[in-house]
């Protein structure tokens, strides 16, 4: 088997996921005029942003202190330590190409404590399990008071669908090595072993740092803190795609300007919400762009007429992304000089650690 560089296999992600965004980015803006987008942009509130970044802070704090509370069962990490290891995370998660920032926080947070990163990177993974279960259910309740003829329910319902299936499948999976684990990791380096030994290799040490993980689970506390704090993040977070939907109900348009209102209601952000998140599964280009659009337009197609989505609604996406991807990355970066690091020292060392880890499964 050819054995390639890791410099090769990250241009070739990187060249990848630029073909996504690419594609998406025109799908999604295929039938939007750039002088209506404009004018929708000129004839928004800009008001309504201080709200939601309130929100968003709400949401990084929620972040934060769940992660903390998964942590817990292997050891306390103080609010200082645990809000660095999650801000400078969640800003490489943006930056980065295909999620691979899902490894920062992991790293940072194995820095700043005694926890072994293989352990961190469980708790990540368990995370990103309850949080797809708990979107899929929540996708899939408010779903049934989403009019069935409308065209676009049944792809969206797929999307639900998908959700439960990867999730799910996850789950099971991890809680199969819970209950055997030799034979579980017997059966991935049978089966994806064949294909990728190195992948293989991942896996059943993932496994492996999940039964001992399972075995250091937090006291009820912390288990309930952690489904508050999930129930609390989801919950601004709709909250947040709701109350700047209002930048756009025209209140901005300069006096005589023909402009009808896009109105969202709590529910309908609560359902563009859950249709966002099914198309950030996709992997993209840092930033998620392209993706970030084409879900937002998908959850605003199900409520307006394609004419108020491709006006308003891919304005309203835009500045819904760039409030996000502004905030993660100044929040960021101010934590990266309070902790005397910079991005390319950071991103340095995670490369090569990655190397390294490379290395030896190569040679193993």
């Amino acid at each position: 088997m050819t054995v390639y560089p890791p410099a090769v296999k990250r241009a070739v992600n990187l060249i990848a996921s630029l073909l996504v965004t690419v594609a998406f980015m025109w799908w999604a803006f295929r039938d939007t005029d750039v002088s209506t987008q404009l004018a929708s942009l000129k004839a928004a509130n800009y008001a309504w942003i201080f709200p939601y970044v309130v929100c968003l802070g709400f949401i990084h704090v929620f972040r934060s202190l769940r992660w903390g509370a998964l942590l817990s069962g292997l050891e306390h990490i103080p609010f200082r330590k645990l809000n660095e290891a999650s801000g400078i995370g969640f800003m490489m998660l943006l930056v980065l190409p295909f999620r691979l920032g899902e490894f920062a926080r992991p790293f940072l947070i194995a820095q700043r404590s005694s926890i072994r990163r293989s352990a961190a990177m469980t708790s990540v993974v368990l995370e990103r399990i309850v949080d797809g279960l708990f979107v899929a259910a929540m996708f899939r309740v408010l779903l049934f008071f989403v009019p069935t003829e409308t065209p676009e329910v049944r792809y969206v319902k797929l999307g639900a669908w998908l959700m439960f299936a990867v999730f799910g499948g996850g789950l099971v999976f991890l809680l199969l090595g819970l209950w055997q684990q030799e034979r579980t990791v017997r059966l991935v380096r049978a089966t994806v072993g064949r294909f990728s030994p190195g992948v293989a290799d991942k896996v059943a040490d993932i496994v492996d740092t999940f039964v001992g993980a399972m075995r250091q689970l937090p006291d009820r506390k912390n288990i309930a803190m952690f489904f508050l704090y999930t129930v609390a993040y989801w919950g601004v977070n709709g909250l947040g795609m709701a109350l700047l939907a209002r930048a756009f109900d025209c209140s901005g348009a300069a006096a005589g300007t023909a402009c009808e209102p896009m109105n969202l209601t709590l529910f309908q952000s609560y359902i563009v919400m859950c249709v966002l998140v099914v198309g950030l599964m996709i992997p993209a280009a840092p930033g998620m762009m392209g993706t970030f659009q084409a879900a937002t337009k998908v959850g605003l197609g199900l409520f307006m007429p394609a004419a108020m989505v491709n006006a308003h609604g891919l304005a309203y996406a835009n500045v819904l992304w760039l409030v996000q991807t502004l905030q993660q990355i100044v929040i960021g970066l101010i934590l990266l000089s309070i902790s005397h690091m910079s991005f390319r020292e950071l991103a340095g060392k995670m490369k090569k650690d990655d190397d390294t880890t490379v290395t030896r499964s190569s040679v193993a």
